[in-house]
């Protein structure tokens, strides 16, 4: 099965210039852990999580009003082709203990995302071994 299958492909991005407050509301009135930070152009250049405007902005005392997404975005982001397949897909996020996954098409433009949530769609197992690879031990 392909990614693009059973991928989300609707997905809200933010801009690099956004405030990270921004990126807050925008993830709290979505219900959502992460946005894809895209450039003007289309280009995804990043991503920025709860966990990223936690950590590196509302602990350590710097205004989210005014602290960019690109500031304290996270760069090296995961990604893989619409067109590969799902067990591709499965294997990198397990490897790379993540269970969101950027997804592109073959001009490197935003396509989708893949949750662990799209993979339980198309194979309980793949999405168990994501899930345990992905879960921290304490």
């Amino acid at each position: 099965m392909k990614i693009q299958e059973i991928m989300s492909s609707k997905v809200e991005t933010i801009s690099p210039d956004a405030s990270t407050k921004v990126a807050a509301r925008t993830m709290h009135d979505l219900h959502i852990g992460s946005l894809p930070v895209v450039s003007a152009d289309g280009e995804l250049m990043g991503i920025i999580t709860d966990r990223d405007i936690c950590c590196k902005v509302v602990a350590t005392g710097r205004d989210a009003g005014w602290t960019k997404v690109h500031e304290v975005m996270r760069k090296d982001i995961t990604t893989c082709f619409d067109d590969q397949e799902i067990d591709d897909a499965a294997e990198l996020m397990a490897s790379q203990h993540i269970r969101r996954l950027a997804i592109l098409n073959r001009n490197n433009s935003m396509s989708g995302f893949l949750s662990v949530d799209d993979l339980a769609r198309g194979s309980y197992d793949l999405a168990g071994t994501v899930l345990e690879a992905s879960t921290p031990v304490h």
